[in-house]
């Protein structure tokens, strides 16, 4: 680890056009959203989707994806869990509707899109909460379908024993702290095959090489994650806390009990350190990890560049395939 670095003077909120109001909510920019488009439309729709309600009192809900093409074998199931460092975002943003679909044509793949409660109006564990109200619906589904009682887009398509969980950014942290509570529940029937971790959203207090090194700061600053974690994490809790620098957390038995992993990692992510310490982290618990580090990119490259994109996307049907 490097010393300590302040970041720059600059206002973060007004680098991230965000406001933070005296009640503790946030004004956020508009990002440009899609619906799910349940009927085929086009020649070219890869897939169809819709949503339906996950927790009524939390008002979450899920965006269903499955190809167009019909699939001779049953479909593994992948819970996707979008970016936005908790405080941005949606299961309903364009960037992110469009890669889940793909992720769903090209894998081929069930793919169930969480649409999980944001920072700082609910600030962690929420979205860990959600996420696994998320796996709980799955599971239900499961049960179900031996009864006939299934969701009809799922009945007799999907695969309940092959279900990945997979986070881009804070999805991928995500993905990691709602795993660990999982493996204290029966899931069964379902099994969950292998976690997908793309650039999972990490920190700590202590600066790293990267953090303080020449980085790519075209989608992610070092102010940026900063305030990220600032309104993401419990009141009064730093960078150091267990939901953010996941290496310094003692949780060794039930790391040596998480299925495979596939952790994606860009050079110039200022988070490169952090995520090679997770990868690394796993493996000396005996997890089987697939690494997938690139040289050079930036953190959330994909939804600029379309030859990133499709890397991604052979990534996780190469992963779920072989796994």
């Amino acid at each position: 680890m490097a010393s300590q670095f302040q970041p720059s003077n600059s206002d973060p909120f007004k680098i991230q056009n965000v406001i933070l109001n005296s009640n503790g909510s946030l004004n956020r920019p508009t990002i440009p959203s899609s619906p799910a488009t349940p009927e085929l439309t086009g020649d070219s729709q890869l897939t169809l989707s819709k949503d339906i309600p996950l927790n009524p009192t939390t008002a979450t809900f899920l965006r269903l994806y499955r190809p167009v093409s019909p699939s001779t074998q049953k479909l593994p199931i992948i819970i996707y869990f979008h970016g936005g460092g908790f405080i941005y975002a949606s299961a309903t943003s364009t960037s992110i509707h469009l890669a889940c679909s793909n992720i769903s044509a090209n894998s081929p793949a069930f793919v169930v899109s969480v649409e999980y409660r944001l920072a700082p109006e609910h600030r962690l564990p929420a979205a860990y909460d959600d996420g696994m109200d998320a796996i709980r619906w799955v599971c239900d589904q499961a049960k179900k379908s031996k009864v006939n009682g299934c969701d009809d887009w799922l009945t007799d398509v999907v695969d309940f024993s092959k279900v990945y969980l997979m986070g881009t950014s804070a999805g991928g942290n995500l993905v990691y702290n709602a795993v660990l509570r999982a493996l204290d529940l029966d899931l069964e029937p379902v099994m969950i095959e292998g976690l997908i971790f793309d650039q999972p959203f990490l920190g700590g207090v202590e600066r790293t090489k990267g953090e303080i090194g020449v980085v790519d700061e075209r989608s992610l600053s070092l102010a940026a994650t900063d305030l990220m974690w600032s309104l993401a994490l419990p009141l009064g809790c730093h960078r150091d806390h267990e939901y953010c620098n996941l290496v310094g957390g003692q949780l060794d038995e039930k790391i040596k009990r998480l299925p495979a992993c596939l952790i994606r990692v860009y050079g110039g992510d200022l988070m490169v350190d952090r995520q090679k310490d997770f990868a690394k982290l796993l493996e000396a618990r005996g997890v089987q990890v697939t690494r997938k580090f690139y040289e050079g990119g930036y953190h959330g490259v994909e939804v600029f560049d379309p030859e990133k994109a499709r890397i991604l996307y052979d990534d996780v049907k190469n992963f779920v395939s072989n796994s």
